[in-house]
């Protein structure tokens, strides 16, 4: 409940205000989301963002259905501003949003598969960022063919009909699709707290698949439609797992890749095809983006080339380039390469859902049934009121005379209906029908002509009602539907299905990239820098935070990788070319942010991969032992993470890269040392294997630290020295006590 504070009763400085109090009412912010913001993002889940069963937004069916209510399915265009005019009645949510969805459906966009709009005029398109549409006034549009798909039933009494908003006129809760459009038109929103994201895919392939769903329920859908169709064309890397995974949960990611072809004569590589998810404009950044930093030194110009016959990307390459390993190259590191993210959540009975494929079928297809049986009861309805008129008229077949006696005697005009009623026995449905017949229209023919219609009428109604008690027979009407709306309105895929494990992989090696020696040096905190060695000379004093230090250091090449371990058992793997050259007095890089470490994961060693040929070792705090060769976190793909790099068993406590076999000497926090060599642990293939015990450790004791012998102040080596493992060492004596082991951080 609100509290009200107390009246503030200071004195306000403004001669013209009088009495001036101010009062403050403090609301729980509970009270706040449940009154104003909850009902904000219902509205816009429900009436904005999210698509219904038959794929149109609110926005949508507006639009359409008032180019429908124009006369826009079969006359000529007329200009964009009348029609977004017009939607203002049903929309009113500005001139600009309504042209943006009109533009968005038109076939000069081509941002769907089946355009629903036939457009004239500069619409812009969809590929490109820059090219933006004409006004409203200069464009022409129509509904397109396909909207007689949509449009046929709406006015059978197929959908339910709601007021517009200033309860004016009437306008469809849903649009009729005989087709399952939510599938066929993408679609997407962003509305408050969710999505949706829904891929379109080929209209011929729907209906098939829908055809063999309405006849087996555990039809294979994948076979008939086995992935989804993009307008801008490209190549979709098929992977039948993860697809099966999308068609059953609604959620997944769609890998699709450009176009191009090699002009041999011209040194050119032409792209003609994108994937749907990326623009023109942002390829063209990344490749100068790329040029720029010089990672890209194999081409010399890139331009836009699109016009009337549609896109085309150019890219001139320079002598001995091979055009294979550079569309291999730019596909990794440009937009030439995308992801679509599906996301195919849609408004069934107000309520949003995450469906697969079948589900949503599922759906469309008792929506559909229903739509086919409230057609079929109006027809049949209509049908009976016509026979009921024509059992009326075929009374007064017998007697004509008598009718017109009975109109010609009476005296008032209301009395006629009453009289019809009483001298034939029909009722005032049929009464007021024959009271409307012209007077030429009274003869024996005419009659006998209307009412030899009752038996044809008797055989359709009959023949509709048998359709509303048999399932099967609506499921034949739906399937004889689709069937000729693939075949009027079906068109080839445009976008190719390529198995992701037949894909040549073309070996890329970064030539560009040079290679020079390096000093790499990492703090306790986890900054990183890396110097070259010119600059090392120049000034080799390094500068650290105030409470920082230096960890490690190492030298090493440009183009080698890096391994970073932390305290949670993962390892990153990064390129230190990707690191920029720092100075000795710069702070270096956070490698926690720079690499997307997880939150509170801490660096605890780093290490030069070279050609994963080296050995890790890892000693931790139980005083065990790990020898894992680097070959073990050397991945094929590019994964940047690992996780179970070391065992979890007990924290590390020390980490040594070992080249060749060496004497080691591990250190105990009871001041004991152990010198043995790493011939005596064995190595081991799994990366969290747990090692063997080296250290003896009594109790509440830990290991604390490790360093190759030939690193530490120990003289008499005899003294500590292990024959066979597990040993307990010896105490350090002063003269080897001043050791220099390598501890984490």
């Amino acid at each position: 409940m609100a509290k009200k504070k107390q009246p503030n009763n200071q004195k306000v400085n403004n001669p013209n205000v009088i009495g001036l109090r101010a009062e403050v009412l403090e609301q729980p912010i509970t009270d706040t989301l449940e009154t104003n913001f909850m009902p904000y993002a219902m509205s816009a889940i429900v009436s904005r963002a999210i698509p219904e069963i038959d794929g149109f937004k609110p926005s949508h069916r507006k639009l359409l259905y008032t180019m429908y209510k124009m006369g826009l399915l079969n006359g000529g265009r007329t200009k964009s501003a009348n029609i977004v005019g017009q939607t203002m009645r049903l929309n009113p949510h500005g001139d600009a949003a309504i042209y943006d969805t009109m533009v968005r459906l038109s076939t000069g966009y081509e941002a769907l598969l089946n355009p629903l709009v036939d457009s004239k005029g500069n619409f812009g398109k969809s590929y490109s960022r820059d090219m933006s549409c004409a006004a409203s006034r200069y464009t022409e549009a129509k509904l397109a063919p396909i909207c007689s798909e949509i449009f046929r039933d709406v006015d059978r009494d197929t959908v339910d009909f709601q007021d517009n908003y200033d309860s004016t006129m009437l306008e469809p809760v849903l649009l009729p699709t005989a087709f399952p459009n939510v599938l066929v038109s993408a679609n997407t929103g962003i509305a408050v707290g969710m999505a949706s994201n829904i891929c379109g895919f080929n209209l011929s392939e729907v209906c098939r698949a829908t055809i063999a769903y309405l006849r087996d329920e555990n039809a294979d859908i994948l076979s008939v439609m086995p992935a989804p169709d993009f307008p801008t064309g490209g190549e979709l890397l098929y992977n039948p797992s993860e697809m099966a995974a999308i068609y059953e949960t609604g959620r997944g990611g769609i890998k699709v890749r450009s176009r191009w072809s090699y002009v041999k004569e011209e040194n050119v590589i032409e792209i003609t095809e994108i994937p749907y998810s990326t623009t023109a404009e942002q390829i063209i950044d990344k490749v100068a983006e790329l040029i720029k930093v010089g990672k890209l030194r194999e081409v010399s110009d890139m331009r836009d080339e699109t016009g009337l016959t549609g896109l085309k990307l150019a890219i001139d390459l320079k002598r001995g380039t091979d055009p294979d390993k550079l569309m291999a190259k730019l596909m990794k590191a440009t937009p030439l390469m995308d992801s679509f993210a599906c996301n195919f959540n849609i408004l069934i009975a107000g309520a949003p859902r995450v469906m697969g494929v079948r589900e949503i079928l599922n759906e469309w297809c008792a929506w559909r049934v229903e739509c086919v049986k409230r057609r079929v009861f109006s027809e049949s309805e209509k049908k009976k009121a016509k026979l009921h008129l024509l059992y009326g008229l075929g009374k007064i077949l017998l007697d004509i005379d008598k009718a017109i006696k009975i109109i010609r005697e009476t005296e008032s005009e209301a009395d006629v209906i009453p009289n019809l009623m009483i001298g034939f026995g029909i009722d005032e449905l049929q009464a007021d029908y024959i009271a409307e017949i012209r007077l030429r229209n009274i003869n024996r023919e005419y009659i006998l002509r209307r009412t030899e219609e009752t038996s044809d009428l008797e055989k359709e109604i009959a023949d509709l009602d048998d359709i509303l008690k048999r399932p099967a027979r609506v499921k034949a009407i739906i399937i004889s539907e689709l069937e000729a709306i693939d075949k009027k309105f079906g068109i080839p895929r445009k976008t190719g299905i390529i198995g992701a494990s037949e894909i040549e992989e073309v070996a890329v090696d970064d030539d560009d990239t040079p290679d020079y020696p390096v000093t790499v040096f990492l703090t306790r905190e986890g900054y990183l820098k890396k110097i070259t060695q010119q600059s090392l000379r120049m000034n080799s004093e390094q500068k650290y935070k105030e409470s920082d230090g230096l960890f490690l250091s190492f030298e090493t090449q440009n183009r080698n990788d890096l391994l970073v371990f932390t305290d949670k058992q993962q390892c990153y793997k990064a390129r230190l070319r990707d690191f920029e050259d720092t100075k000795a007095s710069s702070l270096g890089t956070f490698l926690p942010s720079a690499l997307s470490m997880d939150d509170g994961e801490n660096v605890i060693f780093a290490l030069d991969a070279a050609d994963y040929s080296a050995t890790l070792l890892v000693f931790f705090e139980n005083g065990k032992a790990a020898r894992v060769p680097l070959s073990a976190y050397a991945t094929k793909t590019n994964r940047k993470k690992l996780t179970g790099a070391y065992s979890d068993k007990s924290p590390a406590a020390a980490m040594l890269v070992l080249t060749g076999e060496a004497e080691i000497a591990l250190y105990s926090n009871d001041g004991r040392a152990l010198v043995f060599s790493s011939a005596q642990l064995t190595p081991k293939t799994t990366r969290n294997t747990q090692g063997v015990q080296a250290l003896s450790l009594r109790r509440n004791t830990k290991l604390k630290g490790a360093a190759f012998l030939a690193d530490t102040e120990i003289k008499n080596r005899s003294r500590y020295i292990a024959k066979s493992l597990p040993a307990a060492g010896a105490k350090l004596n002063d003269e080897d006590s001043a050791e220099r082991q390598l501890e984490l951080i």
